[in-house]
């Protein structure tokens, strides 16, 4: 995920909520619906879960990680804000560690998983698929990017990040949402909405009273979600899947909606937001175009995509985006691409 730093008018969100809530506290951002955080062990250093109050209980949207400061944290919201009442359900917003990391521990308190088909695969797949080294696809894959010589030999010596590093086994079982479903949470009934590119059959929900939106990664302030290619899918092409649903969900968008995101603070302003989107990544694409004046790998583009320097902490999320861009552009006629002798790829403007 990257800033936004191209200059535009004042910001047209607001932020009704703009402190967070402390560790072991919550917020009521809307009748019924509590906001809490939970510790991550990255940049970016918290996940955004909500509470659903139900009659019998809650529905948890998200979970944070599997490590020891995220499991205490969620005990003590269990504990103080929830009451100690029972956590029914979790609903799953997408398959990525820090939204799934704790949803087999609910499930086996006697949680219900709740999510679309594409995450719940994702998630037990991922998880089961333990590796101590880089398999031969991934080196191929991390060759293809360009990736500096240093880096690449450190990652081909050192184990992997698994997601049984961070998330608890996954359940056998749950209950499956899809685009259009209309399901009733916390008291009210919300239709669901998926978008993709951050991660695949993203599930968003939209309040039918046009009050409340969960956005997950798909719909945040601030920071753009990280669209990144990986070693599973290495021809993907997820900008341009987040733009189409970008394009799919304005119509739905609304500027008085309270946007519940996956990071940051709660906002309005939704329609002004995707526009944003939109408009940050159709940059990215056209300066990226504009670099291609000569055969670039993508470890040679971050410069006019993140326009920093880029460290060994944000490297991994940083190459895979800049190959997201590049995928992009070659996908859609703008750019060719040919193999160099070590196997990366160089893109060059059509």
């Amino acid at each position: 995920m990257r800033p936004e730093r191209a200059s535009r008018p004042p910001d047209p969100l607001r932020y009704p909520f703009p402190e967070p809530p402390g560790p072991g506290e919550a917020v009521e951002v809307a009748p019924g619906i509590l906001w809490a955080r939970l510790p991550l062990p990255m940049a970016l250093d918290h996940v955004n879960i909500y509470a659903l109050e139900e009659t019998d209980g809650w529905t948890l949207v998200d979970t944070g990680v599997n490590t020891a400061p995220c499991r205490a944290a969620l005990d003590a919201f269990r504990d103080g804000p929830l009451a100690g009442r029972p956590i029914r359900r979790v609903f799953l917003t997408h398959h990525h560690p820090d939204h799934v990391g704790l949803a087999g521990r609910l499930a086996g308190d006697g949680a219900e998983i709740v999510t679309t088909r594409t995450a719940y695969l994702y998630a037990r797949m991922l998880r089961l698929d333990e590796q101590a080294t880089p398999p031969p696809e991934t080196v191929r894959f991390w060759r293809s990017l360009g990736m500096d010589a240093d880096t690449l030999a450190e990652r081909q010596a050192s184990r992997p990040f698994n997601f049984a590093d961070a998330v608890a086994p996954i359940p056998l079982g749950f209950r499956r949402i899809a685009e259009g479903d209309r399901i009733d949470l916390g008291g009210r009934r919300w239709v669901v909405r998926c978008g993709d590119g951050h991660a695949p059959e993203h599930a968003c929900l939209f309040d039918e009273a046009a009050e409340v939106v969960i956005g997950g990664d798909q719909l945040l302030p601030t920071i753009s979600p990280n669209l990144g290619v990986h070693p599973t899918e290495p021809e993907a092409n997820p900008v341009a899947e987040f733009l189409a649903s970008c394009h799919r969900l304005a119509p739905h968008a609304t500027p008085e909606q309270l946007v519940l995101p996956g990071h940051k603070l709660p906002f309005t302003g939704l329609p002004a937001r995707i526009a944003a989107l939109i408009a940050n990544h159709e940059g990215a694409l056209e300066r990226l175009e504009a670099h291609l004046t000569e055969p670039r790998t993508a470890h040679e583009c971050f410069a006019p995509l993140f326009k920093r320097t880029i460290g060994p902490a944000e490297y991994g999320l940083a190459i895979s985006e800049a190959m997201a861009h590049l995928n992009c552009l070659h996908q859609s006629g703008r750019a060719v691409r040919r193999r160099r002798a070590d196997g990366a790829y160089l893109f060059s403007r059509s």
